[in-house]
Order: C-alpha cells, then structure tokens, then sequence
C-alpha cells in the first residue's frame, strides 16, 4: 500500500479486485441470474465491465449512471433503471437504449410512461421538449419485442432496524406505493395497460445496511399474498445487506442471505410461482476497498483528546457526518503494532463535524507524514464524494494479481475549473 500512495498519491482509493469477483461469485452461486449489482454504491466503468463479466446485471437510478454503464459495455437489456424520480429525458435514453426493466415509482412517472409509449408516436413534452423523430422512436417501442419489462416498487410497511436516512420501506417513504393505503393496487391496475411496457412484477426495498435477515423474511411475508393474487410472475426483494465496518459488527454472507430469503419464500408459496430477484450493492464492493490518507497534523489537547488530520476527509467519505457511521483504522507500515493512541481522526475541512474516526486506535509512534488507512470505504465513499472547499475527488486504483491500475484517474486544481464560465 505504501508504494501505491508515493505513487499515486493520496488520499487514494485501493480496490481489491479478486475481492469484487469472489462477492460477485458468491451472489451468483446464491441467486444465479438473479441479481444486479446495485451501481449507486461504487460506479466507474472499470467496476461495471467487473460486474458483468461475473454474470450480474446492474441497477442504475440516474441517466449518469446509465451512461456509465452503457459505454463500459454492458448489454441494456441487462440494465435495471430506478429512481423516485425519473424525468422524461431519463425515462427516453432508458425506451431508446433498451434497457431491460424499469422500477416505476409514482403515478407521475405512469402518466410520463403513457405519453412516452403512446403508439400514435405524439410528440414527447419536457423541458426543452424533443424532436419528433425522437419520439416516433419512442412509439416504435410498442411494437418492439424489446420493450421493457416494468416493476412497480412497493413499500411493504415495514421499519428496518438502520438508520432513518437508509430506510425505504416504511409507510412513510419518498420511495414506491404504499401497500396498505391501495396506492400499490392502483399502480398495478395502471401499468397494466401501458404500451410499450410489459409489467412482470413488484420491486421492494426496504433499507440499507441491514443486519436483521429477519427483516427481509418480514418483507416477503407481507409482499407474497399482494404478488400472487396480482398474478404476477416477478419479485425483487431489493438490496441492503449490511457489512461489519468496525469490530464489534458481525453481518450475515451473502449466502447466509440467499438461504434466509429461500426459506421465507417456501412459507410464503413463491418458489415456483415467482421469480426471485435481489440488488445487493453494499455487500458486493464495501469491503474490497481500503482509503489511503497521509498525516498531516497531530495535536494534542491535555486532559482533552489527541486530534490527528488527513489530507481528505468529509468530501471523500461523508457517511460519518451523514449517518454517523463508524470506521477502523491502522498505519499499512505496522499492520499488525499494538494501537494504545486513542485519537480522534478528522479531515482538513472547514467543518469541526469533519471526522472520519471519532475514537480511533492507532501506533503510540505515529507522526505527520505517516500514511494510515480506513479500511471497508468501497462502498458510498467515492460514489457520495464532493469538491467541498474545491478539493479534488481522489484516484481510484484497482489492484489484481499483484499489478495497479488507475480506472478513475484523481481530479487536478484545473479540473475545478472546468464547468466556469
């Protein structure tokens, strides 16, 4: 690791990518053509040509997103779109490219679908409106044995034990139809008749990093008499496992998750019945990826606390501020030194909610210049990073058979430049 951050530089993201393979493996042995990968948690088109390869589709929820995908190679009938808030010109680049489903989420995106595959091929609305021939394209579709097959996102009712902001399947949700307000039924009624779309199913989610397996079963549970006497042959159960990020966490294998999910299926009657299907992200990529800082500050605070700053912080890794989520941390140059300092790990933003480690234990002989690491940041951490106080986005490497490579090359101070005017 040392010789990747004097050659890279830091902060840098160091990728594992047997690791990447080995999950992605065991999800398909689980769950066999079953499952995407869930792309909002680490993206690049590096990570998608990994994915599919290894025989996963991939869920994507933004147009970016699905550009990234599509010009790493991946075929669009392999591509899932989400989103709670797909615009006209998202859901025309997903009917134009092909893409395999759409998770409908509101009655608006309904109503923007009944105009998108109107077969009279009338003229796609939106801001700044489209060309006509685009969307006789468009109507096209309908006529297509391509078309889209359509997953309505359903909110069980259920409250994951996670954190608030990574819940998705209450009641009370941004995300999906309720199911005990009707709101479900009604989709379904609606999506029915689309042109264009063929609706196969329901789509659930009912939060992110989830160590309960108890509470995917619940989900089931609820959703399988609602998918049956809908007659619908398609069940996604969405993603969230959760992965340990400190010690003291201890969460399910992917496996462990695929039995859980089998077993409720068989009490619930959906096993010949309905296709299964989950998103795993989190699972796929967390842990194949170590964040590398180098130190810059050590001050010590008597009777108060010994404050150690890096040179990232919050704008590549804001889950400690956004979730208070937890991390470990170790110097690579002593992997396994005994770690008596008890020091709080911050970065070099102008926030004094900037931490990265609230107690973090480290080396006694730790001292500016050292490069430390946190470790499990492959997940949401370059995916959610920022240019906070205009610092550039870190480089991502991919490391296989003891060989480096860059496949998101870091920002530059020109780089912020770029989109003045």
């Amino acid at each position: 690791m040392l010789h990747l951050a004097e050659e890279h530089g830091t902060p840098l993201f160091v990728y594992d990518e047997a690791h990447i393979r080995a999950r992605c493996r065991e999800a398909v042995a689980a769950f066999g053509d079953s499952v995407a990968y869930a792309t909002k948690a680490f993206l690049c088109k590096a990570m998608a040509s990994v994915v599919c390869e290894e025989g996963l589709s991939l869920d994507v929820s933004t147009a970016g997103e699905l550009r990234v995908a599509l010009s790493a190679g991946v075929p669009p009938d392999r591509l899932i779109l989400h989103g709670n808030n797909k615009s006209e010109e998202e859901l025309v680049m997903a009917l134009l490219s092909g893409v395999g489903y759409i998770v409908v989420d509101s009655f608006d995106e309904i109503e923007r679908l009944e105009k998108l595959t109107d077969p009279a091929g009338h003229l796609v609305g939106g801001p700044g409106g489209f060309r006509t021939a685009r969307s006789q394209q468009v109507a096209d579709l309908a006529h297509d044995h391509h078309r889209p097959k359509i997953l309505v996102r359903v909110t069980p009712g259920i409250d994951s034990p996670t954190h608030e902001f990574v819940q998705t399947g209450q009641d009370d949700s941004k995300f999906g139809f309720g199911l005990a307000s009707g709101a479900a039924a009604e989709a379904i009624e609606r999506t029915r008749h689309l042109p264009g779309v063929e609706l196969v199913g329901i789509h659930s989610h009912v939060g992110s990093q989830v160590f309960d397996l108890d509470t995917f079963c619940d989900s089931i549970t609820v959703l399988a008499e609602f998918v049956l006497a809908a007659d619908l042959p398609e069940l996604c159960v969405g993603g969230g496992l959760g992965v340990g990020y400190v010690n003291s966490e201890c969460a399910p294998s992917i496996a462990e998750w695929a039995h859980a999910i089998r077993e409720a299926c068989q009490k619930a009657n959906l096993t010949e019945r309905v296709r299964v299907s989950v998103e795993p992200g989190r699972s796929i990529v967390a842990a194949a990826a170590v964040t590398l800082y180098r130190v810059g500050t050590v001050k010590k605070l008597p009777g108060i606390r010994t404050y150690v700053a890096v040179d990232g912080g919050m704008s590549d890794n804001p889950r400690p501020v956004v979730y208070g989520s937890g991390y470990e941390a170790f110097l690579p140059r002593e992997t396994f030194a005994p770690r008596p300092l008890r020091a709080r790990i911050v970065g070099k933003h102008c926030e004094s909610g900037d931490v990265l480690v609230p107690e973090a234990e480290l080396p006694e002989d730790l001292v500016v210049g050292d490069v430390l690491a946190t470790p499990v940041t492959g997940a949401y951490g370059y995916s959610m990073a920022s240019n906070y106080n205009k610092v550039p986005r870190p480089p991502v490497i991919f490391v296989a058979e003891g060989k480096a490579r860059v496949v998101v090359r870091g920002e530059h101070l020109d780089d912020l430049l770029r989109l003045d005017v």
